[in-house]
């Protein structure tokens, strides 16, 4: 009855962990959600006003497919000022979130049997947004050893004539690891003797950062590949705005252009009011990312240590975004019943009322991904629940 396009097609893991998180608390059950993929903060107000004064003023009815001019400007100014990428605002697709930018892409560049590489762990939607395009993941695997980064070397080895595209996520959902400059000088020198394949950097978690060296990405450390690169984004994480869903894409003009047709027929252009709020947190004042950042990484922190703590259980550090990812593969082997990391993540939110989501949803069977966007008090008794029921 249904295509086979879609029976090749998952639901997402995380937003499935989300709903049923919300179902048993409707229920009245005590549940700490640490499932999700979201700040919990509100968009600051100026935001918020912006877009209300847009609804006042009548902006209700459609805009260019490709977002409205003073947005893209925006954008182009957004590049320009933290990145030194220059680009023109032919160059700038805004669409319906950065998953949807994604899809833009897929659905452009790729044919039936072209591979896309993408490095283990991974956000859950990139494998089926490959697949949607009817062209093949091929799923590299990293490890904590090289702190969950692809090596030139993992590169090298999967390349190969079909390949058409990489992306790469940095700072990283669902590890919070971010690729150094010089990584991603390695990187570029592999990428550079392969002129086929096309670069997808996703820059969503940009500015939700505590490293010691500040954000580089792909272009920023190679910028004779600025012809292969395309860089995803959006203001969903970094100012609050997940429900807004403005993403935006920025890359070679010929690219951008064929994302931009692929959206004419499907979405045409992102919520009128909503792009005049995206275009007000980029233009004013970045105070309100800094103070959150500094909220996530002290809550980092903790997390990290109280993890550490526990029996057979290893967390690595972060660097940014909002999540921790720890290795429980020793601590689920010796759990009577519970076989994997599924069975685990099932058990929690059944049985003591806690919302992970598993690695296997990302690519690493045996972890487990812990979003620390909701308050300390959550926090402190979520890992209770988990250390009392690891036994520890």
């Amino acid at each position: 009855m249904l295509s086979n396009r879609v029976q090749g097609v998952k639901p997402s893991p995380t937003l499935a962990v989300i709903a049923r998180a919300s179902e048993l608390k409707a229920a009245g059950r005590d549940i700490i959600g640490l499932g999700a993929g979201e700040p919990d903060f509100d968009t600051p107000p100026h935001i918020k006003e912006a877009a209300k004064k847009a609804l006042d003023d009548g902006f209700t009815r459609y805009t260019p497919v490709d977002g409205i001019p003073g947005l893209k400007q925006a954008i182009v100014n957004k590049f320009a000022r933290d990145n030194s990428i220059e680009y023109e605002r032919g160059q700038v697709l805004v669409s319906c979130g950065g998953k949807h930018s994604l899809f833009n892409l897929a659905q452009a560049l790729l044919n039936p049997g072209d591979e896309v590489i993408i490095p283990a762990p991974y956000w859950v939607s990139y494998p089926d947004i490959v697949k949607l395009a009817e062209a093949t993941p091929v799923i590299v695997d990293t490890s904590a050893q090289s702190e969950f980064k692809v090596t030139p070397e993992d590169i090298e080895r999967a390349i190969t004539p079909k390949t058409r595209l990489i992306i790469i996520n940095s700072p990283s959902n669902p590890t919070g690891v971010c690729y150094r400059r010089d990584e991603l000088v390695a990187l570029g020198e592999v990428l550079r003797r392969n002129p086929h394949v096309f670069i997808a950097t996703d820059d969503i978690y940009e500015h939700i950062l505590w490293a010691k060296e500040p954000f580089c990405n792909i272009l920023m450390a190679c910028p004779d590949l600025y012809e292969r690169t395309i860089i995803l984004h959006g203001v969903s994480k970094s100012y609050a705005m997940t429900g807004w869903r403005i993403g935006y894409a920025a890359g070679p003009k010929k690219i951008i252009q064929a994302m931009k047709t692929i959206q004419s027929q499907s979405t045409s252009n992102p919520t009128s009011f909503a792009q005049v709020g995206a275009q007000a947190a980029l233009e004013g004042d970045q105070y309100f990312i800094r103070e959150m950042t500094q909220i996530f990484k002290g809550r980092h922190n903790f997390v990290v240590h109280d993890l550490n703590s526990l029996k057979r259980v290893c967390c690595l550090p972060a660097q940014g975004a909002f999540y921790v990812f720890p290795d429980m593969r020793m601590a689920i082997s010796e759990l009577n019943g519970i076989e994997d990391d599924i069975a685990f993540a099932e058990y929690l939110i059944e049985k003591i009322g806690v919302a992970l989501v598993p690695g296997s949803a990302f690519g690493a069977p045996g972890f487990m991904r812990l979003s620390i966007a909701t308050s300390e008090g959550d926090l402190h008794a979520g890992l209770e629940r988990i250390a009392d029921a690891l036994g520890t």
